[in-house]
């Protein structure tokens, strides 16, 4: 899998996320009404949240080095279920 490609220390504890404004927009107005993120062993989900357009995960830990593949799937009050890939590289 290989989506967007983020960077980030292995010490630190960094935030990342997806704007869904666009496709939400584009999908008659649509709103998210949960969020789940699919984090790989080896980097820490400390936590996520979204609200009506956005998603949001906080990050902590990895390998430098190494890169993790992330996808967020988020579910909409109309019943509309997408994902979104993410690459989080760990710098050295």
């Amino acid at each position: 899998m290989s989506g967007d490609l983020k960077y980030k220390n292995a010490d630190a504890v960094l935030d990342f996320g997806h704007d869904w404004s666009t496709w939400l927009t584009d999908s008659g107005g649509d709103t998210i009404t949960s969020s789940t993120w699919d984090v790989p062993d080896g980097i820490i989900e400390d936590s996520n949240e979204n609200d009506t357009t956005s998603t949001t995960v906080w990050l902590s830990g990895g390998t430098a080095g190494e890169k993790y593949s992330l996808t967020n799937e988020i579910i909409t009050d109309g019943g509309r279920t997408e994902r979104y890939d993410m690459d989080v590289q760990i710098n050295i």
